[in-house]
């Protein structure tokens, strides 16, 4: 089959297109047809030899792919030619992903789907949803009629966030560094978009002035005290992300959590994700209730490179897809 490997690390020319053998599914794993994968920065840090020890090489990168079963045991309960997703779990890292014509995974990772939607769309949502809603039912256990603020809300998390929390019911501001990005917040769903230069603790407290009830933290460390000082007592901060490249605070004593403020984080798997609000979501964006934010739809394993540059100039709202034709 073909597909692309990195050999070693390095710039994007260490993405390249091959031959490789077709990969046999061991006890318990499945193999997937591929039909399209989102790109993600997990996958340039891999690309760039930036990941932890648990990634290899040789190494097909992709954490995440969507596609029809085309390999099972029958005990799996998975059938050949089954739409499916997988994401995460070790795949692209510890053992080859979605860069390529077939995959094989752990078939507990495997997430079954019915949909009619186009193969890119479906492909750019695994990750993100995952993600998007482990930490908002998971991470926050939101509920219909709470206040969520999201903090770094133009990433494709923040977005697919947006979009699910208005679904369920919730009120939700969410920031963004660059005020002409307001109108992708507003056009996913959010009542109050806010520009972020630094502190945005006065500006959530005007227009909630308790406090909010949630926060899914996707900027990171650098702002966390801020972030605190958005929520109200009981109320609960979620960290899930670090946009802005800060994982540790230094110094760090809990007394800096204010009281009776809640801190919980997010890195979910798979499992996180069950089928039926796969389904769910996949049956919202059909119907029109959920827009999957696509940026653009690169068509075959030779445009891998293109995605990924794309990625880290992010300068395109929404998730890249390699959508494969062949």
């Amino acid at each position: 089959m073909r597909a692309v490997v990195v050999t070693q690390p390095g710039g994007l020319d260490a993405l390249r297109v091959t031959t490789v053998p077709m990969p046999e599914p061991q006890p318990g794993w499945v193999r997937i047809k591929v039909k399209a994968f989102g790109v993600n920065e997990s996958e340039v840090t891999t690309r760039k030899g930036e990941s932890d020890p648990e990634v290899t090489y040789p190494r097909i990168p992709g954490i995440e792919g969507v596609g029809v079963v085309d390999q099972a045991d029958e005990d799996s309960g998975l059938r050949p030619g089954q739409q499916v997703a997988t994401m995460m779990g070790g795949m692209g890292r510890s053992f080859d992903g979605s860069y390529a014509q077939y995959v094989t995974v752990p078939a507990g990772q495997v997430i079954p789907f019915e949909t009619g939607l186009p193969w890119e769309v479906a492909g750019a949502l695994p990750e993100m949803f995952q993600t998007a809603y482990g930490s908002l039912a998971t991470g926050l256990g939101l509920q219909a009629g709470q206040t969520l603020l999201i903090r770094g809300g133009t990433s494709t998390v923040g977005l697919s966030a947006a979009m699910i929390a208005k679904d369920l019911g919730a009120t939700v501001l969410s920031t963004t560094r660059s005020p002409e990005r307001a109108g992708e917040l507003r056009a996913a769903g959010v009542d109050h978009p806010l520009v972020d230069n630094g502190t945005i603790a006065d500006q959530v407290r005007e227009l909630v002035p308790d406090g909010v009830d949630a926060v899914l933290e996707l900027v990171g460390c650098s702002v966390l005290a801020d972030t605190f000082r958005t929520v109200r007592r009981h109320g609960a901060v979620c960290f899930t992300g670090a946009l802005a490249g800060q994982w540790t605070i230094p110094g760090f004593t809990p007394f800096m959590i204010p009281n009776g403020v809640r801190l919980t984080s997010y890195a979910g798997e798979a499992t996180d994700l069950p089928a039926q609000v796969f389904q769910q979501q996949l049956r919202a964006i059909a119907d029109g209730r959920l827009k999957a934010p696509v940026a653009k739809v690169h068509h075959g394993l030779e445009q891998v490179r293109d995605a990924q540059a794309d990625v880290e100039a992010g300068t395109t709202p929404g998730k890249h897809v390699v959508l494969l034709d062949d």
